[in-house]
């Protein structure tokens, strides 16, 4: 069994979400691997992961305005603001969607579908730069 793993940055320029399928392909392709599997691991508690429809950016744009009615910045019913009115709103966003991906390997190439992309979910107004982990493992 054969690993790699890659620590990435994403820079961010607030909510929003930012494809990067193709820097997680190039990192399975450089990792020789033919068949197994892509584990992706944000290291935050106010972004997320997804994997969504890339070929219409109206997806990207519908998803961040349903989170921002599903979870509003500065409800009263948040205690925790230590970062400002869209800190606990991030983290409950971030709780409702994901912080890991697992993607199949085949034939040294991700097995994603003909539409689908992975991203970044930033929950924050501010831009941050978000620690991602990919490690792939396989034969």
């Amino acid at each position: 069994m054969r690993q790699l793993q890659q620590t990435i940055t994403i820079n961010t320029d607030g909510v929003s979400l930012t494809e990067f399928t193709k820097t997680v392909a190039e990192i399975v392709e450089a990792s020789g691997i033919e068949a197994g599997l892509a584990h992706v691991f944000c290291r935050h508690t106010s972004a997320s992961l997804l994997i969504q429809e890339n070929a219409d950016p109206d997806v990207q744009r519908d998803l961040v305005a349903f989170f921002k009615r599903l979870v509003p910045d500065g409800d009263s019913l948040f205690i925790h603001r230590a970062e400002g009115p869209d800190d606990m709103p991030a983290h409950v966003k971030t709780a409702l969607t994901k912080t890991t991906l697992t993607i199949p390997v085949a034939s040294g190439k991700l097995m994603l579908g003909t539409w689908q992309g992975i991203y970044l979910f930033e929950h924050r107004r501010r831009p941050h730069a978000r620690s991602i982990v990919v490690h792939v493992v396989g034969e």
